[in-house]
């Protein structure tokens, strides 16, 4: 709803206040047209096959046996929590499905391990939106790259496409690697502080948060405790193999590949990737081909909120480009702003936007245009700025208590919203902050060695927080627990 309020209030300035002759415009010059251009058609269309084979991988069973295969590997708090983060890695082909799969499958070895719920839906959040963000190559990376591509051509650059800037701006989304690597930190060092703190010495004693009505999570997902992770494992072979196999006469990846040519080649991945997947689910008896096919079908349309959301985009940033809005922020940021704050106040503007509204593709569709102009004007690298229109929009994603992912992460933990938000916020706030002060030796050195000097901060500032507010939860192990227990029962 805001961007169309924002094409058709640009409409409406074009058109002189003319509100019958701006709807016109919004739909004839500044929709259609954009839907119509080759490019964006191939954009729509991948969205589509991506959206059939992300369904697939969710109703398959496949993703739940990797994850069950993970957790058998878990005697400590500490192996608990990293096979989680790990589980919730490898569910990375999409944030909504993370939460419905490793929630479920989690949460009693949590309940078991006296780790808090509130610890699980914060590493399911962790390893939801800030993996797919990083990704080109599903959802998240692909309406990225579409934005992206708009801006270049607006500006006339040639010497690089829309891969090549989301691939080069990959280790400059400080704030998704951040939140990655924090996990397996705070896992491993045992230290808490604020509402987590709190809600994990409770769990250390066996007194778990509890919702109302209390009910166990309901999974998204079909259940075959016979299938195998080759369900999801082959596909994804399959998907790779098609995408090199077409790609790798063509010089990829050392030439830069035509868009064109990539986005055949990913939809040509991922149709056989979900044939393959459809005769996996008839052999393991998920479901029998018809079926499959259907299943398939009906998911073709589940990214269409985001096919429209880019549309929308596609024609602010036409509008925008008449109006001159890009220009106009130029004028006034040239020789007042320096070139090496742009990312970091690209980041905060986006870290604001995204709390307040919840979605990161909003933000990304309506800072994106902005932002890599302004950065282009400025002399700032592109590559940052875009690691930073990213990292900013993943941050409400990520934390805010209106968004779909937050509360998906403590519905699949069985959390309430509010207890994983605050328990959450502490720990988002300390990897923001880094994050905005990480943009600026970024983008003067333009190394992405910047960023492993953020983890390394991040590591101290948490470190010296922990001291000074933070307890130490011990890593017990399943005897530990055991012998708790027991100890708990004959008191009883």
């Amino acid at each position: 709803m805001s961007l169309f309020t924002g094409l058709f209030s640009g409409a409406l300035i074009v058109c002189s206040g003319n509100p019958v002759a701006a709807l016109k415009a919004t739909i004839g010059e500044y929709i259609i047209p954009r839907f119509l251009d080759s490019y964006n058609a191939g954009i729509i269309v991948l969205l589509v096959f991506i959206g059939g084979f992300v369904t697939l991988l969710e109703k398959s069973g496949g993703a739940e046996a990797f994850a069950r295969k993970v957790a058998n590997f878990i005697d400590t708090r500490c192996k608990t929590q990293i096979a989680a983060w790990i589980g919730g890695i490898l569910v990375f082909f999409s944030e909504l499905g993370t939460p419905m799969i490793v929630g479920p499958i989690f949460a009693p070895i949590f309940k078991k391990m006296r780790i808090s719920k509130e610890k699980l839906a914060w590493i399911i959040d962790c390893t939801a939106s800030p993996v797919c963000v990083l990704i080109p190559f599903i959802g998240w990376g692909v309406t990225s790259m579409g934005l992206i591509q708009t801006e270049l051509d607006n500006l006339g650059i040639t010497a690089i496409n829309d891969w090549t800037a989301f691939c080069n701006a990959i280790p400059y989304q400080i704030y998704p690697i951040l939140c990655l690597c924090m996990v397996p930190m705070v896992a491993f060092c045992k230290k808490e502080f604020g509402a987590m703190a709190k809600a994990e010495q409770d769990a250390r004693k066996g007194i778990f948060s509890k919702l109302p009505n209390e009910e166990a999570p309901k999974k998204n997902m079909i259940t075959n405790n016979n299938v195998s992770p080759l369900v999801v494992i082959l596909p994804l072979v399959v998907l790779f193999v098609t995408l090199f196999g077409i790609l790798l006469p063509q010089g990829f990846p050392v030439k830069q590949v035509p868009g064109g040519d990539f986005r055949i080649a990913l939809i040509s991945g991922y149709l056989l990737a979900a044939i393959t997947m459809i005769l996996l689910m008839k052999h393991y008896k998920v479901m029998e081909i018809k079926e499959g096919i259907s299943t398939y079908v009906k998911g073709c349309s589940k990214l269409f909120d985001c096919m429209v959301m880019l549309i929308l985009a596609w024609g602010l940033s036409t509008v925008g480009g008449i109006l001159g809005t890009s220009e106009f922020i130029v004028s006034i940021a040239q020789g007042t702003v320096p070139y090496w704050l742009v990312p970091s106040i690209v980041f905060l503007i986006g870290a604001l936007m995204s709390f307040a509204t919840g979605t990161s593709w909003g933000t990304f569709a309506i800072v994106m245009p902005i932002a890599i102009p302004v950065a282009y004007h400025l002399d700032a690298s592109l590559f940052v700025t875009i690691g930073a229109v990213l990292s900013g929009g993943l941050f409400g994603d990520h934390c805010s208590p209106v968004s779909d992912t937050t509360i998906l992460a403590a519905s699949g933990a069985n959390c309430e919203l509010m207890n994983h938000t605050l328990t959450q916020l502490p720990y988002a706030v300390i990897c923001a902050v880094v994050s905005f002060v990480g943009f600026i030796p970024a983008t003067i050195a333009e190394n992405a060695f910047v960023t492993v000097g953020c983890v390394a901060a991040m590591i101290v500032l948490y470190l010296a927080i922990a001291k000074y507010k933070g307890v130490t939860i011990e890593n017990l192990s399943v005897l530990d627990i055991d012998a708790i227990e027991a100890e708990e029962n004959s008191k009883a």
